[in-house]
C-alpha cells in the first residue's frame, strides 16, 4: 500500500470492530478498533502502515486519527459500560507527547464517551526511546481515568519487569503459539509467570487470537477475564448483538467445568492412592524404624512403575538422606544430595504446614523439573513430626492417567 494514495483517499479509510468477550457476563465487553482501508483490491488492513517505520510520522498519525475519529463517531451509539481498545504504537504516541491524541478523546468526551471506556494498548516493547518518557506519558495518561493494556504477552518473553514498573489495567496474551504443541508446555510455563505478575498489580488478563476452541478453554483455564479471536467473532464494520455469544459460552463453560471437575476428582483420587499406599508401606515390618537411605531404597522398588526420584528432608528444608534415582530402569543412589538444603523451593513451607495439619500426604501442581527437563509432579508424605519423604512422579505415569497432566 502506498501511503500517499491513503492520505489523499482518507474517505475509504474507516475503523473495524473486532469484538471482546467477558468470562464473567458471557457477553460483548468491549471492541477493539481496527484500521481499514477500501481500495481497488478491496478491503485490506492499515496494520502495515502504522508499522512501517519508513512512513513520515505525521502521515501515520493522520490515517490513524481518521480511523479513531470514525469509530469513536460510531460508538457513540454504544452502551455506555462497552470498553473501546485503542492500539497506539509508542513511536507514534510518544511523536506528539499523544496530545493530538488526548485531544480528540476529549473532544468525543464532550459528545459523551466516557474517558474510563477507553483502553490504550501499548506496544512498547519494539519501542526505541527513552523508556522512562514513556512510562511518564502513560502514567499523565492514566491521570484520566484511561486504561493502559501491554500487548503481545505470548510472544514477549522478556521485560516482565517493565510490566510491573508500567502496572497496566490489562496484560493481552497472544495464543498464537498455542497452534504448536511443541510451543503449549512453554507457553503455559511463561503464562504462570504472567498470571503471577497480574495477580501481584491487579492486572486483567486479556487472550487474542483465539481460534480454536482449546485455545478458548486454554485461556479460561489460565485466568483470562476478556477472550478475542476469530473463533467467537471476525472483525467487521458493525456492531454486534452483546449477547450473540451467549449460549455458545454456556456450553463451553459447561464442558470445561465439567473437565475440571474430572481432573481434580483424579487428582484426589490418586492422592489417596498414594496415601494408602505409603500407610502400608510403613506399617509392614515396622519399616518406620528402617534408616531413611534403606526406607527408601525399599519404598523405590515398590514405586518403580511411577517415580523417578525419592528423598527425605526434614521441615526446615535439610535433607536427611541421600537421593535415589532412577536411570536407564536402575535406582541409583546420589550421595551427594545429603544435606542439601531446599526451602528455598516455593511453597515448600505452605506444603509441610499443610502436611503437618492434616497428617496425610499432598501431590503438588505440574511443574518443569530442574534437572531432567520433564513436566512432572511430586508426592510429599509425613514420615513423622519433623521429618518427610518426597517422591517425584515420572512424566509417563501422569501422562498414562488421565487428568494429571
Amino acid at each position: 500500500m502506498d501511503a500517499l494514495e491513503i492520505l489523499t483517499d482518507l474517505d475509504h479509510v474507516f475503523p473495524y470492530f473486532q469484538p471482546i468477550f467477558s468470562a464473567d457476563e458471557l457477553r460483548v465487553t468491549g471492541y477493539e478498533i481496527l484500521g481499514r482501508y477500501k481500495g481497488e483490491n478491496g478491503v485490506v488492513s492499515l496494520g502495515p502502515i502504522f508499522l512501517d517505520e519508513s512512513i513520515p510520522e505525521e502521515y501515520r498519525l493522520e490515517i490513524d486519527h481518521t480511523v479513531l475519529r470514525k469509530a469513536l463517531e460510531k460508538a457513540l451509539l454504544l452502551e455506555d459500560d462497552i470498553l473501546l481498545f485503542i492500539n497506539k504504537d509508542a513511536d507514534l504516541l510518544m511523536f506528539d507527547n499523544a496530545e493530538s491524541f488526548l485531544s480528540i478523546l476529549f473532544e468525543y468526551q464532550e459528545k459523551g464517551i466516557k474517558l474510563n471506556r477507553i483502553v490504550l494498548e501499548s506496544t512498547e516493547r519494539v519501542y526505541k526511546g527513552d523508556v522512562e518518557h514513556l512510562d511518564h506519558l502513560l502514567n499523565y495518561i492514566r491521570t484520566y481515568d484511561i486504561k493502559i493494556a501491554i500487548d503481545n504477552m505470548g510472544n514477549e518473553r522478556s521485560h516482565l519487569d517493565r510490566i510491573g514498573q508500567i502496572s497496566p489495567n490489562i496484560l493481552k496474551v497472544d495464543l498464537n503459539e498455542l497452534r504448536s504443541t511443541a510451543s503449549a508446555h512453554i507457553l503455559h510455563d511463561i503464562l504462570l509467570s504472567i498470571s503471577l505478575l497480574a495477580r501481584k498489580i491487579g492486572a486483567t488478563l486479556l487472550f487474542k487470537n483465539i481460534e480454536m476452541v482449546y485455545q478458548l478453554q486454554f485461556a479460561w483455564r489460565n485466568g483470562g477475564r476478556y477472550y478475542q479471536g476469530y473463533y467467537l467473532q471476525k472483525p467487521s464494520e458493525e456492531f454486534v448483538e452483546r449477547d450473540i455469544k451467549k449460549d455458545k459460552l454456556k456450553e463451553k463453560w459447561h464442558e470445561f467445568i465439567s473437565y475440571e471437575k474430572k481432573k481434580l476428582e483424579e487428582l484426589y483420587n490418586v492422592t489417596e492412592k498414594f496415601n494408602e499406599r505409603l500407610t502400608q508401606f510403613l506399617q509392614t515390618k515396622n519399616r518406620r524404624m528402617l534408616e531413611y537411605e534403606d526406607l527408601i531404597k525399599e519404598l523405590s522398588i515398590s514405586l518403580t512403575d511411577v517415580a523417578f526420584r525419592l528423598y527425605v528432608c526434614d521441615e526446615n528444608g535439610i535433607q536427611k538422606s541421600a537421593n535415589i534415582f532412577k536411570e536407564d530402569n536402575n535406582w541409583l543412589l546420589q550421595p551427594e544430595y545429603l544435606h542439601k538444603n531446599w526451602s528455598w523451593r516455593p511453597y515448600f513451607f505452605e506444603n509441610i504446614l499443610k502436611m503437618k495439619k492434616e497428617k496425610r500426604g499432598i501431590l503438588s501442581d505440574l511443574y518443569r523439573d530442574m534437572e531432567t527437563g520433564e513436566t512432572i509432579r511430586t508426592f510429599s508424605y509425613p514420615l513423622n513430626a519433623i521429618d518427610y519423604i518426597f517422591i517425584d512422579l515420572s512424566y509417563d505415569f501422569l501422562y498414562e492417567n488421565e487428568g494429571l497432566l
